[in-house]
């Protein structure tokens, strides 16, 4: 696995621009975006009705090289709708218009070679900033760069983003304590400019942070775009010293542009339309109050003919001579798909096995604290000597305990695992969604690397749990059949965790899929053999998917052979004729059939847990 810790080589940082950089000018063009709403009410005979509703109405624009575009608009403005469709992150919806980078349509190599920053950081909390930045670093660098390489641009970046006092403290969260937010969010933007993105979206960068801690972020971006970048983000109300940095201003109003051009030049606009401000004020603050129909005193009813008329000077001054602009210029230079050194962005930047090793690692470190915590492991070592106890030195003589406590261990670790892993997708939907859309690694690669990294800790405790119980309760005295049901319970316990895997993955509800789980394991449970062995026929069919049913026939068959017998009033009876046991079988030919269904279950709910997870994605599928 690739360590994480930077080189003691004095090697410089690698020239990532001459690699991977090419600038990118932005073009879009009456971009209108439609979703379909439910209307609201009682809709218990009829069916609920679907409402069209426009979020972006013809809205268009040009950002070139070097420039910071900042959407400006109030809450529902549509600025972060406009920002994700330019991303190529809009789904859901039906978008038109067109949209095109340096002349050509969104693509794969553009998606790589684009930064997108979401207004809540999403981050992992337990790792360091330098451990974040490594990590993203190794898995979206490309093999051009030697491992090495991709450590030093990950010391470079967070030396550029002024990182250096807390690389070696961990991220945190509201419940843990951690970086500032601010700082938070430098380590979101290191992130993207790891890959040195030509294109680089934001949505409300600042949000949350003092106006310095803002400063300083902006400041940074306004640095980027000095370098050939081209700069899209969202801002909702930036101060006058922020307003200044940005190159073009975009002012949204209910979907729709009302201003685009520069920003010093914005307030000179709205005063030869008749709207000036009537004191010396942040300019960003006069163009919110306008998007949002507001003008000196006037009435709430003149709010509505004050937005009409924005629109309408929009259309008449603005929007002709943007139309003409961006028909003029064109975009010089060869195609994105002809060029040789774009080719790289369409394939993986990394090869599957680099991406499961990388994602392996992180996932153990930042997982390590959950796994292994010392309240789990109390629960488990708990129930363990408390069910020894219960059943301390029940020989064959109480058979009917000893059948008690096989089926008791079965349904505890039908629930345990299962409720474990039904959390497992739910808490990493958000870095899954958000890593995939920049095409940062496979989905098979990041799956795996949770089965295979959750296996110590589902692997662990219950053979501890059963090393317990089984010799305080006098199971059968052989470590043959020790081991058998060792590794009848181990192979249980993976299907269970398949389970927990599937619903979560389908349902992506923690609690909606805690209680379906619940529903299906105690169904499982009544129908394991235990507790009803006349089954009514229009019913019995739920044996057949029962984990519990053939973990408990493995589990028989590990403890009592054919010619096994107990004390009984007719003094030794057959095992196999004992009633919660008959059912089950003793058989060899049983315990095969049961070790197949298990294992068909093993693989076909994981299977079914990488298909639902498929559908998790907002950008178009990669190559």
């Amino acid at each position: 696995m690739p360590d994480i810790e930077a080189p003691t080589t004095n090697g410089s940082v690698p020239d990532i621009s001459q690699k991977r950089n090419r600038p990118v000018t932005l073009k879009f063009e009456d971009v209108v975006y439609k979703i379909k709403t439910k209307k609201q009410g009682l809709t218990i005979w009829k069916k609920v009705k679907e409402e069209e509703k426009i979020i972006l109405k013809g809205v268009s624009g040009m950002i070139e090289p070097g420039e910071v575009l900042a959407m400006l608009g109030p809450s529902g403005s549509g600025k972060t709708t406009l920002l994700t469709a330019l991303g190529g992150r809009l789904g859901g919806g039906k978008l038109q218009g067109t949209i095109t980078y340096n002349g050509d349509k969104f693509s794969n190599s553009m998606k790589r070679n684009t930064g997108f920053v979401t207004q809540d950081d999403v981050l992992y909390p337990h790792l360091t900033v330098t451990e974040t930045l490594v990590f993203t670093a190794l898995l979206r660098l490309p093999n051009s760069f030697t491992k090495q390489e991709k450590i030093l641009q990950a010391e470079s970046v967070i030396t550029q983003l002024g990182l250096t006092n807390c690389k070696d403290s961990i991220i945190g969260n509201t419940l843990l304590r951690g970086v500032s937010g601010g700082e938070r969010k430098r380590v979101s933007i290191g992130q993207e400019m790891l890959v040195n993105p030509s294109l680089l979206f934001l949505d409300e960068p600042t949000s949350g942070l003092d106006s310095t801690t803002a400063q300083r972020i902006v400041s940074c971006l306004w640095e980027l775009a000095n370098k050939g970048k081209t700069v899209v983000m969202t801002i909702h109300q930036p101060s006058s010293r922020l307003y200044y940095m940005f190159h073009k201003v975009m002012l949204l109003s209910e979907g729709s542009s009302v201003y685009y051009g520069k920003g010093s030049e914005a307030v000179k606009y709205f005063s030869s339309i008749g709207f000036s401000p009537a004191v010396a004020m942040n300019p960003a603050d006069f163009l919110l109050d306008l998007a949002n129909g507001v003008y000196s005193n006037e009435s709430t009813e003149h709010h509505a003919l004050i937005k009409s008329k924005l629109k309408s000077e929009y259309t008449n001054r603005i929007e002709p001579q943007l139309k003409a602009e961006l028909q003029e210029r064109g975009v010089s230079g060869q195609s994105q798909q002809d060029r040789p050194q774009d080719r790289e962005f369409g394939r993986w930047p990394t090869t599957w096995s680099q991406q499961l090793f990388v994602l392996l690692r992180r996932g153990v470190k930042e997982r390590r604290h959950e796994s292994f915590s010392g309240l789990r492991i109390a629960q488990i070592l708990i129930v363990a000597t408390i069910a020894g106890l219960l059943w301390y030195k029940s020989d064959i003589s109480h058979l009917q305990d000893q059948v008690g406590l096989l089926f008791f261990v079965v349904s505890f670790w039908g629930f345990v695992p299962m409720f474990h892993a039904i959390f497992t997708f739910p808490q990493e939907r958000m870095m899954l969604q958000k890593e995939r859309s920049s095409g940062t690694y496979r989905l098979s690669s990041y799956f795996m690397s949770r089965i295979v990294g959750d296996l110590p800790m589902e692997l662990v405790l219950p053979t501890i749990f059963l090393t317990i119980t089984y010799w305080m309760a006098s199971l059968k005295p052989s470590l043959l059949s020790f081991f058998f049901t060792l590794l009848s319970l181990l192979f249980a316990v993976l299907v269970s965790q398949g389970l927990g895997l599937a619903l979560g993955a389908l349902l992506m509800d923690q609690k909606t899929a805690t209680t379906l789980g619940s529903v299906i394991m105690l169904c499982f449970m009544l129908a394991g053999g235990f507790f009803v062995q006349n089954v009514p026929k229009f019913i019995a069919w739920i044996k057949y998917v029962s984990i519990s049913h053939y973990t408990f026939k493995l589990f028989v068959g590990s403890q009592y052979g054919v010619r096994d017998t107990y004390p009984c009033s007719e003094g030794q009876c057959l095992v196999a004729d004992f009633p919660s046991i008959k059912q089950m079988g003793v058989g060899l030919e049983g315990q095969i059939v049961a070790a197949l269904a298990l294992g068909v279950m093993l693989v076909a709910y994981r299977l079914l847990a990488y298909a639902a997870l498929m559908r998790i994605g907002v950008t178009k599928k990669l190559s």
